[in-house]
């Protein structure tokens, strides 16, 4: 209880406030008015307008992938990049229970279905390992294609989640996904601005999704993105996200079954400028976790940090309790004195929709599952 209460008076002392701290909130200090106004006096504010075009060479610049396209939500961006993997009705796409739920539900989304794999205790994403141990116990190549042998399905992807901006172990999952002729998509919605050996996240598998939502690093009140470093990918994602329509001056003319996921030229100017002050906040977040680091040294709180050869956006920071007792009394006394702190998603296969999903043993996500909680990461002003 101490050791709480003195975190309180951290964080207190941190943001100068005695008002109620929230979890992580956006900061908008710098061109988001000014971009905003001109697609209002445009008139240009919904699915077309300069700001969309922009917005997607900013995110091919400050990621380095070869194609970026703007969508609605990262939620459309995982749905669209999976369905360009070759994900089709009926396949399985192999991911991680501890993750929030719209990696799950874009797999759904996609007529196919989610198998649960345990992550690894220090990035909290999905584990090389565990990976290999499943695929070994349930799969087989035939044709050149994995197949999983309980159920006879097609295992077409493997979806990671960058957990709250901590990189996965991306080399060794590929080098499994390899052997196994599973196509890797990332799921990179929580880790803009977050680098694996000096790439950005989400430009190392084939394809990936990245989200833009009102809690986001950087925000855009609602959107996303589809990246990637192969071009034709790129063009068609684009292609389907805007109702398959071909161009022309005035016909309307789809060449096949298109999705209605544009992002609008009102929230690609918010994500303009947010864009613009990625470095500034990745280095006041940075700041942060070094504070936090050294705050919680000698607690029996454990601070939790990025990995040697990644850097991590510490979109939301957090930290591992002993168990799930001195968890709850955390998020308990914290939350009743003002100081927003949340424990991490319930588990995939805790929810009624994913009740009967196949998983592994899941040692490691329940184990993080009782014991990591979310603290108050807004970039400070």
């Amino acid at each position: 209880m101490e050791e709480t209460k003195k975190t309180i008076e951290f964080i207190r002392d941190y943001y100068q406030t005695s008002d109620f701290i929230p979890l992580h909130v956006p900061r908008f200090n710098g061109n988001e008015k000014k971009y905003v106004l001109e697609t209002i006096d445009s008139t240009f504010v919904s699915s077309v307008g300069p700001f969309v075009d922009q917005f997607e060479i900013k995110m091919q610049e400050l990621t380095g992938a070869k194609k970026a396209v703007a969508v609605v939500n990262g939620t459309a961006s995982l749905q669209i990049a999976l369905n360009l993997a070759g994900v089709k009705a009926g396949n399985e796409v192999i991911t991680q229970a501890l993750t929030f739920v719209a990696t799950a539900n874009a797999i759904i989304y996609n007529n196919a279905i989610p198998v649960f794999v345990d992550v690894d205790i220090d990035t909290m994403g999905l584990s090389p390992k565990a990976l290999e141990d499943f695929l070994v116990e349930n799969a087989e190549v035939r044709e050149n294609e994995c197949h999983n042998k309980k159920t006879g399905n097609k295992i077409a992807a493997c979806l990671p989640m960058h957990t709250f901006g901590f990189p996965v172990k991306l080399d060794e999952l590929i080098k499994v996904c390899e052997k196994w002729n599973i196509t890797l998509v990332e799921d990179a919605a929580e880790s803009m601005g977050s680098f694996y050996k000096g790439k950005h996240t989400g430009t190392i598998g084939l394809i990936s999704g990245v989200s833009f939502n009102g809690n986001k690093i950087v925000t855009s009140g609602g959107g996303g993105a589809i990246i990637t470093n192969e071009e034709s990918l790129g063009l068609k994602a684009k292609h389907l996200t805007t109702t398959a329509k071909q161009p022309h001056p005035y016909e309307f003319y789809h060449d096949e079954l298109g999705y209605n996921f544009r992002m609008p030229n009102i929230n690609a100017a918010l994500a303009c400028a947010q864009l613009e002050e990625l470095p500034n906040f990745l280095a006041i977040k940075r700041d942060l976790a070094n504070s936090y680091s050294e705050f919680f040294v000698d607690s029996s709180l454990k601070f939790r940090k990025e990995l040697p050869e990644t850097r991590a956006n510490y979109w939301l920071m957090c930290i591992e309790t002993e168990d799930r007792n001195q968890r709850d009394a955390f998020l308990k006394t914290t939350n009743d004195a003002g100081i927003m702190t949340r424990p991490i998603w319930q588990l995939m296969y805790r929810l009624p929709m994913y009740k009967n999903s196949q998983r592994d043993a899941q040692v490691n996500a329940e184990f993080l599952e009782e014991r990591i909680v979310n603290i108050p990461s807004s970039v400070k002003l």
